[in-house]
């Protein structure tokens, strides 16, 4: 088979983006109520179809439950959710009343209470479950590994996660400042080239 334009078709060519993941509940509508409460959207599904479809803030995947939509145990779900400020994060699920445990670093030794004091992205988390038992981890996530983004695809899903990015971007460059020991009347373009890296995973400006 070939594309459109007459060249071969190639599974890498082929855009894959992860719509939806289902939950195995037990109680559809304590589910909904639930997730509900972390501010996850509704979106609206088939009439009659029972699924239940909710968005968390900022993500380009969902979740959706709803009777004989999965034959997996209720409770046996384990997925993680990025977030750019782990104790933010917690904060605002504690005060919508979800019980989320305490915020721990990864160490060489296994976890340690607390974030991770230098909070180096990946290392700090926090973990919740739904009613059923279905696990979160929700992982502080500001600075992606090499290769994870194309740095010509650098985008922010929400307002919340692009003034977080400014904000390390606008230390960053005060540090910047330092070391040129004169102020940076292009600070914006400096900005955009941390912002960009930053996301991608390449080497930060100095």
């Amino acid at each position: 088979m070939s594309t459109t334009d007459g060249s071969p078709a190639r599974v890498g060519d082929v855009d894959m983006k992860l719509e939806v993941v289902v939950l195995p509940v037990t109680d559809v509508a304590r589910a909904e109520q639930f997730y509900g409460r972390l501010g996850w959207r509704s979106d609206q599904t088939p009439p009659g179809s029972g699924v239940v479809q909710l968005t968390p803030h900022g993500s380009g995947c969902s979740v959706h439950f709803g009777t004989g939509l999965t034959s997996a145990t209720p409770g046996s779900a384990k997925a993680f959710l990025i977030v750019s400020d782990i104790v933010r994060a917690r904060e605002a699920l504690v005060a919508a009343g979800v019980d989320v445990g305490e915020v721990f670093h990864l160490g060489p030794d296994g976890p340690i209470t607390g974030p991770d004091p230098e909070r180096g992205t990946y290392r700090s988390r926090a973990e919740f479950a739904d009613p059923d038992g279905n696990t979160w981890v929700m992982q502080e996530v500001t600075d992606r590994l090499p290769g994870r983004v194309d740095p010509g695809e650098t985008t922010y899903a929400t307002a919340t996660d692009l003034a977080d990015a400014m904000r390390r971007a606008s230390e960053a460059h005060g540090e910047h400042e330092k070391r040129i020991g004169a102020a940076d009347p292009d600070w914006p373009t400096w900005y955009a080239a941390y912002m960009v890296a930053e996301a991608a995973g390449q080497p930060l400006p100095q």
